[in-house]
């Protein structure tokens, strides 16, 4: 593949590098590039977005890439770009910006904040982060860190059944929104779990796991989860099933709990679920096989929807070792992504129309990618992720940053560059392409958020 990378507005010259296919000076490369090009241009890419992050945005949470501005979720910052961007930099030997961004982290993160915060964000973008960065640096203080962070969001597991409320105050511990879901519930086990064993106090691991099996407990006779429950009485609020945003990473962490833990409980419950989920959740059509939506009591269809959150589902068939139905699912990401030039939030799989037309750069369509070659070792794979990479550089980029689209169709920038952006998207299309002594895939298991856990216990 030989293609120029252009930026969607001007940027200064000495960034038209960081396409995939544009080598230092600028010129086209006789042939088409070779991997380690490839992470080199995504290394550079990185750079300029961090180095975005640093000049206007520097002690937020994140760089508004469009206004040259910053963005914090609350009343203080908690550094969500730096943090989940640590260990990307490692991963990618940047030593000089890992080491500002240590300093701010250990300088200015504190959790004693009296104003409540989302549970499930704060776990896998914060807490997350936190326990990778002590793995791969190795300063306790990152896990001093970590620790106190757990403790303040152990209050918010009170409840009768066990699963968490969505939100509590890091300070004072009060609790609110007691409608949930799944994904919320049911992301928080490598994080609470990996806090425990690094920690030796057992309270998160348990904790963490009573609320998968309490969530797990509730499922439908015929094996399904719906999209939100009360966490006070148990009772399902919305029983529509899916694989998208709000259930999705439940089914993600059941398969990883198991892989890094080996609890066998979990493992029955992935077992279980994984068998509800592909017998009514597939769907067939000329376009492609998707998983779609359908009531978790009858398993009748109920919408023909799939987006760019529902793309994770395509690794972890591949992790869970169902390699063909995952490739039969990438091929449909990648028709979803090509069609637009870019993947939309969500399209209807029968008509291919959008239904939510936006992309904020998303990484869950690369991140199968990378599994499903890393696994299978098929180069289609990795074509697929070079397509990708090349049309988010293409339409994405820009002067500051990144910039996420307020459309698909018609490419109009969005002025936000989200945290994940540096987690997620550039650390997992870097690693495509990266040599495979970059990080040992098998030795580690990303949580949702891409942060590398390893098995560093007994």
């Amino acid at each position: 593949m030989n293609m120029r990378i252009h930026f969607a507005r001007p940027v200064a010259a000495a960034l038209l590098c960081a396409g995939l296919s544009v080598c230092l000076a600028g010129r086209l490369p006789a042939q088409a590039p070779s991997s380690a090009e490839e992470a080199a241009a995504i290394r550079r890419a990185f750079l300029h977005a961090w180095n975005g992050y640093e000049r206007y945005a520097w002690g937020h949470d994140e760089l508004l890439p469009l206004s040259r501005g910053h963005k914090d979720w609350y009343p203080a910052s908690f550094l969500m770009t730096p943090v989940d961007a640590f260990d990307t930099m490692l991963l990618m030997g940047l030593t000089d910006e890992a080491t500002r961004a240590k300093t701010l982290i250990l300088d200015s993160l504190s959790f004693d904040r009296d104003f409540p915060v989302q549970v499930f964000e704060i776990t896998i973008r914060l807490l997350g982060g936190l326990i990778s960065a002590y793995q791969m640096d190795g300063d306790p203080r990152f896990l001093a860190l970590a620790r106190d962070l757990g403790a303040r969001l152990l209050p918010a597991f009170r409840s009768r059944t066990g699963m968490p409320y969505r939100f509590v105050n890091l300070r004072t511990g009060a609790v609110s929104g007691p409608v949930s879901n799944p994904a919320e519930i049911g992301t928080l086990m490598l994080e609470f779990g990996t806090l425990s064993k690094l920690t030796g106090d057992q309270r998160y691991y348990d904790t963490a796991k009573r609320a998968v099996v309490a969530l797990f407990q509730r499922r439908s006779r015929i094996g399904l989860v719906g999209s939100t429950i009360d966490v006070r009485t148990g009772a399902w609020v919305d029983k529509d099933s899916h694989v998208s945003g709000g259930i999705d990473s439940y089914y993600e962490y059941l398969l990883k709990s198991w892989l890094l833990f080996r609890d066998p409980d979990f493992g029955r419950m992935w077992d279980s679920s994984i068998a509800a989920v592909n017998r009514y959740l597939p769907d067939d059509r000329p376009t492609g096989l998707w998983y779609g939506h359908a009531n978790m009591d009858s398993g009748e269809r109920t919408l023909t929807h799939f987006g760019a959150l529902d793309a994770f589902f395509a690794a972890v068939l591949a992790k869970s070792g169902d390699t063909v139905r995952a490739g039969r699912l990438m091929q449909s990401i990648y028709r979803m992504w090509t069609t637009f030039g870019i993947e939309p939030e969500e399209l209807d799989y029968v008509t291919m129309q959008p239904v939510a037309a936006g992309y904020v750069l998303r990484p869950e369509a690369i991140e199968s990618a990378y599994y499903l070659y890393r696994i299978t070792g098929d180069r289609r794979y990795r074509e697929m992720g070079r397509g990708m990479v090349d049309s988010l550089f293409r339409y994405c980029g820009a002067e500051t940053g990144f910039a996420a689209l307020g459309s698909v169709v018609t490419k109009e920038p969005r002025d936000q560059m989200e945290s994940f952006f540096l987690a997620e998207t550039l650390k997992y299309a870097y690693l495509l392409f990266a040599p495979s002594a970059a990080l040992d895939f098998d030795a580690v298991v990303f949580n949702t958020e891409a942060h590398p856990i390893r098995r560093t216990w007994r």
